[in-house]
């Protein structure tokens, strides 16, 4: 109860919309929002486009190539479209994917807190690392080896391995670019079992002296081969000697993507061997579902904006490659969400928790943290017509005579402050191309929540992992 009474009172000193916290804003706090209801259906129709090629995307003029540390970032569905035909098909693929991801991630938070660990000598068996390339959403375009070879990587912030398929591809599934092969790069050099680097993986192999990775998962997906030092190229940028991994063998629904950047908080991803080169610090800024538009990824400190509202990064030593934040509240029309705080927080067990990820696509709420959110929308929004419940969805209405909708405002409250106001679009989302539109929320099946990337979209994300602080905003991206 106290913990409401203060966020009454820091709601009512908040004048900023959207985002605030950190800094002197201008216009009063809104309630509601409108949300365009032709236009986000217009947008969703979108399909992948043959002139929109994949090649067409790693394009940059003068002024793109001169930002060194800045790239372009897509989603998966702006490349294929796999076997779908309709938007409907595509958003049940996406949510089929996002179920595996969420078992995977609280799979392997579960196993890091009971104790299980790995052996060399266990080499084959199945490990759970968090790294879900197969379900992916968000795409970066990169050179690997010398001279570099372009191709598609998912970007992950919940993993630490940098991979991609390679030749010799015993077994390999379909990417868009030729699979790299290693004979042909100037600067790959094996590395040996006993390096540093194979020390530092969580599951490692040795043959010959040559260290082995093998990562398989939960759907049956899997990449197999070896550790290498490579040189990776972004805009104009070289970095050198990452420990990348070569995947010989590689099966699963890696739809558009040649490999994997990992971007989490441990030493292997790309963030961890950058160190002091990027300043501790990288970014995002997904592009909005349904749209022809890129976003950004970037690296350093010159792209950390001014005036952006930061929180804690909370560090859990059983899920080093997580980023855990500090929720403390859920705010719908301004008014809080009756529901305490320890629903979210990180236990001295390291149980529960919040996690932001860019894998996961719809952001999962402890069932009662849920259910107050989505009952306090629910109230605000008596005046639309209700529709049956999608796949994981069960607040949806039936918007199909409608242009423009006003819906409550759904807030995020972190601790130390900071209150990050969702766009509508980020919130109802278009399930069909007739009108049907579902609150983008689901139940938690463990105290594990997820802040997905369907609810980042359009806002710049900051990690700051030298000063320990995850920024939002200031203004959409």
């Amino acid at each position: 109860m106290e913990a409401l009474v203060a966020l009454v009172t820091l709601l009512e000193a908040l004048q900023a919309f959207g985002v605030a916290g950190g800094g002197a804003a201008a216009s009063p706090a809104i309630d509601f929002q409108h949300l365009n209801i032709q236009e986000s259906i217009l947008n969703m129709k979108i399909q992948p486009s043959e002139a929109m090629g994949h090649r067409q995307f790693s394009k940059m003029d003068d002024q793109e190539a001169n930002r060194k540390w800045r790239l372009k970032l897509i989603h998966r569905d702006a490349l294929s479209a796999g076997s779908c035909t309709g938007y409907r098909c595509r958003l049940e693929e996406r949510l089929k994917r996002d179920a595996t991801r969420v078992r995977s991630l609280n799979h392997r938070v579960t196993a890091a807190t009971s104790g299980v660990r790995y052996r060399v000598d266990d080499f084959g068996s199945d490990i759970l690392s968090g790294m879900e390339e197969g379900i992916g959403e968000y795409l970066v375009r990169i050179g690997i080896g010398s001279p570099p070879i372009y191709q598609y990587m998912v970007i992950d912030s919940g993993s630490d391995i940098v991979w991609v398929q390679c030749q010799p591809c015993t077994q390999c599934y379909q990417q868009p670019d030729p699979v790299f092969d290693p004979a042909n790069s100037a600067t790959f050099t094996g590395v040996d079992c006993g390096s540093t680097a194979c020390i530092q993986l969580e599951k490692a192999g040795c043959y010959n002296g040559q260290c082995l990775y093998e990562v398989m998962y939960d759907d049956g997906s899997y990449t197999k081969g070896t550790l290498a030092m490579e040189t990776l190229t972004f805009g104009r940028t070289m970095v050198r000697n990452v420990a990348i991994g070569c995947g010989n063998m590689n099966h699963g629904l890696f739809v558009g993507a040649s490999g994997l950047l990992g971007l989490g908080g441990g030493s292997l991803s790309f963030i961890g061997q950058l160190g002091g080169q990027s300043g501790g610090a990288f970014g995002y800024c997904l592009v909005s579902r349904g749209s022809n538009a890129h976003g950004s990824l970037f690296f350093g400190r010159d792209g950390v904006p001014v005036g952006a509202v930061w929180t804690s990064i909370l560090h859990n030593p059983r899920a080093p490659s997580l980023y855990y934040v500090g929720l403390v509240g859920l705010i719908v029309g301004g008014v809080p969400v009756p529901v305490a705080e320890d629903v979210f927080r990180l236990t001295e067990s390291w149980d529960g928790g919040v996690v932001i990820d860019t894998g996961t696509a719809v952001t999962r709420l402890p069932v009662r943290a849920y259910e107050a959110l989505r009952d306090a929308f629910i109230a605000g929004t008596t005046g639309l017509p209700r529709a049956s419940g999608v796949s994981i969805f069960d607040t949806c209405y039936d918007l199909s005579g409608f242009e423009v909708v006003l819906v409550p405002t759904v807030s995020f409250y972190f601790s130390g402050g900071p209150v990050l106001t969702l766009p509508a679009r980020n919130f109802l989302i278009p399930v069909d191309d007739v009108g049907t539109f579902c609150f983008a929320f689901a139940p938690s099946s463990s105290g594990l929540s997820i802040i997905g990337n369907i609810q980042q979209e359009g806002i710049q994300v900051t990690f700051d992992g030298a000063n320990g602080f995850v920024g939002f905003g200031p203004n959409s991206c």
